[in-house]
């Protein structure tokens, strides 16, 4: 039986709106299983929820070393921290994990955990991390050294507390406390050294944010490797930051004139002229290291090794003149300039040739000019006549 043409309009209606219906419903099925897929915003994963979990202190993970990795977050430390005091998201740091179950981690062990994740943190310390490429610890990294320090062993995220002024990027003078402990992590050795020198036992000990830490010689992000030539070249100016400070040395009854002092003798001048004509080599005059030490720095008025006593500072200078007799150190006056306090046999020598000089220089040069005249007064009269 044939259809009539308005059956068959009907049917192709039908076909047509069974189609579209058909395409609806497949578009908003694929849209709601992307959507329940896909990662959420960092703001609709919130701190609390990633802490729901990392909370709790006995959630770790075994790697393929064997080693535990915790997976714990103090959350009233993490409080307290930098970033939690600025409301920083976890996930703004772990992208990755903004998904549950987080995405696999794959790392062989501890070690592999901070490589993997420490270069995260050059998203929000851009110029920290660029300065970093510049240091010692960076180019043991590229040859190979993969224990050299990375931002995470210095800065653990989760509980990291502000270090500067947040006006003036200065270092905050609490913090000042703790930087020797930080470079401990990996130079024990040298910190222990520090921690019985002069500098060491005044912060650790008595508090006193006068004295330089590990960062005020060696740098922050930066820090250059000390055994190149330039490094050691550069002590003395480097010594001279604090030390011509007036308004630190006044408190410590300590001279300022150490730089102007060391410069002006023999050592210095040799070290400031070697500096500019060859720069890349190690100068062999001493420099202020070679008689004060470098982290084991005692007290000048040391009874044992305080170069203020004749007899210890003569070993010194023994070390490169080993032919020096107990008389030779008399010459040094102790980076004091001389004065009626310090050292008045020289002040009262320089005195008189202050004197002695000018005035006999002066007398000379009035008896020739007073002769000058009396010969051009007689030779007019003679011509007169």
């Amino acid at each position: 039986m044939r259809r009539s043409p308005q059956s068959l309009r009907m049917d192709r209606r039908l076909l047509i709106l069974t189609v579209g219906l058909f395409l609806l419903i497949t578009v908003l099925v694929v849209l709601t299983a992307g959507s329940a897929g896909a990662a959420p915003s960092f703001q609709e994963v919130s701190n609390d929820t990633c802490l729901s979990c990392h909370s709790q202190p006995d959630l770790s993970r075994t790697l393929p070393s064997g080693e535990i990795w915790s997976l714990f977050v103090d959350e009233s430390h993490f409080g307290e921290a930098v970033h939690g005091q600025e409301e920083i998201a976890c996930v703004e740091c772990h992208e990755r994990n903004a998904v549950f179950p987080h995405p696999e981690f794959v790392v062989a062990d501890l070690r592999g955990v901070s490589l993997q994740l420490y270069q995260t943190c050059q998203k929000c310390h851009a110029e920290q991390y660029s300065s970093v490429l510049d240091s010692v610890h960076q180019r043991a990294f590229a040859a190979g050294n993969f224990e050299a320090a990375v931002c995470t062993d210095c800065h653990n995220p989760h509980t990291q507390k502000r270090l500067t002024d947040e006006t003036t990027g200065d270092i905050l003078p609490e913090a000042r406390l703790h930087i020797p402990e930080t470079c401990a992590r990996c130079h024990n050795a040298i910190y222990e050294t520090y921690h019985e020198s002069i500098h060491g036992a005044a912060l650790t000990d008595e508090d006193n944010r006068d004295v330089p830490t590990c960062i005020d010689c060696h740098g922050v992000h930066d820090i250059q490797d000390p055994g190149t030539a330039q490094f050691r070249n550069d002590t003395p100016l480097l010594c001279a930051r604090c030390h011509t400070d007036p308004a630190v040395m006044d408190k410590y009854g300590l001279s300022t004139d150490v730089y102007d002092t060391y410069v002006t003798d023999f050592h210095g001048t040799t070290v400031a002229l070697f500096e500019k004509v060859h720069p890349d080599l190690p100068t062999n005059k001493a420099v202020c290291t070679d008689c004060h030490g470098i982290h084991d720095i005692k007290s000048v008025n040391d009874p044992e090794v305080g170069i203020a006593l004749k007899e210890n500072l003569l070993i010194k200078c023994q070390r490169c003149h080993p032919d020096a007799t107990v008389n030779f150190p008399d010459s040094w006056m102790s980076h004091y300039i001389a004065s009626p306090i310090k050292h008045p046999l020289v002040y009262y020598v320089n005195l008189f040739y202050k004197i002695f000089i000018p005035a006999v220089l002066g007398g000379m040069t009035v008896y020739v000019l007073t002769d000058v005249y009396r010969r051009f007064i007689a030779r007019g009269k003679g011509e007169a006549h």
